[in-house]
């Protein structure tokens, strides 16, 4: 799969903001990569690039292609409400992103990997893509024999994030996807009606 896979510190000057958690290099250098990174007089960004940018923050922010994320904005498009607030829904109710917010990997890259390393059930049956759409009710759990990775557990340990429309039960290492959440709940820094104004030209 073509995933990104370069310095992540350098994406998040970019954005301005640590969109992959916690990064001691972004800290102590929160300003835009280049030589002309720290020069306050940065000529003002167009109406255009700065829904690009949106766009782009929310693909590497969820690990998603382009193609994929275009995929996805047709179907926020044809199904009703509102399409930003429905973008982000499918992100969020994409498999690797409910592993991540479960506690069970640190990032997003890592879950994907979880997922498709065959770590992780759906009901009861494995499933290795990261792109699997969750529906509201499903139970995802760690896989019996995978239940004693040590990445996995280390992440349980340390993690302390809750979402209301996800439950976990560490004992038995296995969760709910309650519900699809609302825009409220999300709390990923985007503003998906700029990726929404970006698509509809």
């Amino acid at each position: 799969m073509a995933r990104y896979t370069g310095p992540k510190t350098k994406i998040a000057r970019k954005f301005g903001e640590p969109i992959f958690g916690d990064d001691k290099s972004f800290e102590k250098r929160n300003y835009p990569p280049g030589q002309h990174g720290n020069n306050k007089r940065r000529s003002k960004k167009s109406e255009y690039a700065i829904q690009l940018m949106e766009k782009q923050k929310a693909k590497y922010t969820y690990g998603i292609l382009e193609r994929q994320f275009r995929n996805l904005f047709k179907k926020a498009t044809a199904s009703k409400g509102i399409t930003g607030e429905v973008l982000l829904q499918l992100c969020e109710s994409r498999l690797d992103n409910v592993v991540y917010r479960m506690g069970l990997s640190n990032s997003r890259r890592g879950a994907r990997q979880l997922v498709s390393h065959r770590h992780i059930t759906v009901n009861g049956e494995i499933v290795n893509i990261p792109s699997y759409n969750l529906k509201a009710g499903d139970t995802i759990a760690v896989r019996e024999k995978s239940k004693s990775v040590e990445s996995i557990t280390n992440c349980l340990q340390n993690s302390s994030q809750v979402y209301e429309w996800i439950t976990w039960n560490d004992e038995t290492m296995e969760g709910t996807y309650v519900s699809i959440p609302e825009r409220i709940q999300i709390p990923e820094n985007i503003n998906e009606q700029y990726i929404v104004e970006l698509y509809s030209k």
